[in-house]
């Protein structure tokens, strides 16, 4: 058994080029163990992650603000809310970060790999026109 307390994380995650766009404070709530991996992050407006996958899945839980989430295939993103928690299955390629007018701040639960692609592209981003909780 592990207990990490609210002040004492394992450090800062140090990803903010490889796996963002824009202006992201990540936290490294938990380092990997068994294959989990916790992250709390701050997005800025407007940044968000790369395109990305798990290996086993993912948990979002939004803390505060709200953002944007969306998976391969669909046509738009879809609205978060502090509150909000996501599962995302093994495999399913997506990417997720803050509204264009609002700070957001989730932790991410990753299970196994996190495999990383591409930036998301502005095209794709600014879909963000007719957004509406679904």
């Amino acid at each position: 058994m592990r207990i990490i307390n609210g002040p004492v994380q394992d450090g800062t995650a140090d990803k903010k080029g490889s796996q963002f766009s824009g202006t992201v404070f990540p936290y490294l709530t938990m380092a990997s163990t068994d294959g989990v991996t916790i992250n709390t992050v701050n997005f800025t407006p407007g940044a968000r992650t790369y395109w990305h996958h798990h290996e086993d899945g993912q948990i979002l839980q939004i803390i505060a603000g709200r953002g944007l989430i969306q998976a391969s295939g669909e046509n738009n993103p879809r609205v978060l809310n502090a509150g909000d928690t996501v599962w995302c299955p093994p495999g399913e390629r997506h990417w997720h970060g803050a509204a264009p007018d609002s700070f957001m701040t989730h932790t991410a639960i990753s299970l196994g790999v996190t495999h990383w692609a591409e930036p998301v592209g502005e095209s794709d981003y600014t879909k963000t026109a007719e957004l509406r909780k679904e």
